[in-house]
């Protein structure tokens, strides 16, 4: 059976995407610890992101890259926290939180749901920084 993020990778299920290659996507969260709260992940569903091939790890790792640089010129913030948990989906995800602290990192504090005119306005951040850093 797909997870979910297969499902909003094939357009079953909407997402709010900052990125779209052939090896992974980029979308925020529905349940974001803050705004601008990004998940990179790979089109291929892989459990435990230790299963990655080395060259899909360092895939990921260059996209995460690239939209955390976005995300700190789009939203001014202090710093992008990642973080890989897994726990949530059984699809390996990257984690880019914008952060002014500490408490930006803790999944406790991650928002029940999102309002979609929220998501919306921080993926034309992020893709309007994208785009400026080429």
């Amino acid at each position: 059976m797909p997870t979910i993020f297969t499902r909003i990778i094939a357009g079953e299920i909407p997402g709010t995407f900052v990125h779209r290659d052939d090896r992974c996507v980029a979308f925020l969260s529905i349940n974001p610890l803050a705004y601008g709260h990004t998940l990179v992940v790979p089109i291929e569903e892989v459990d435990h992101w230790v299963d990655l091939s080395p060259d899909l790890a360092a895939h990921l790792f260059a996209v995460a890259h690239r939209v955390g640089k976005a995300q700190l010129q789009a939203f001014g913030c202090e710093r992008v926290g990642l973080i890989i948990a897994g726990y949530e989906v059984p699809h390996t995800h990257l984690h880019l939180i914008p952060t002014q602290h500490m408490g930006h990192l803790d999944f406790a504090n991650a928002a029940a749901s999102a309002d979609r005119d929220a998501l919306a306005s921080a993926a034309d951040a992020i893709r309007n920084a994208l785009a400026a850093i080429g």
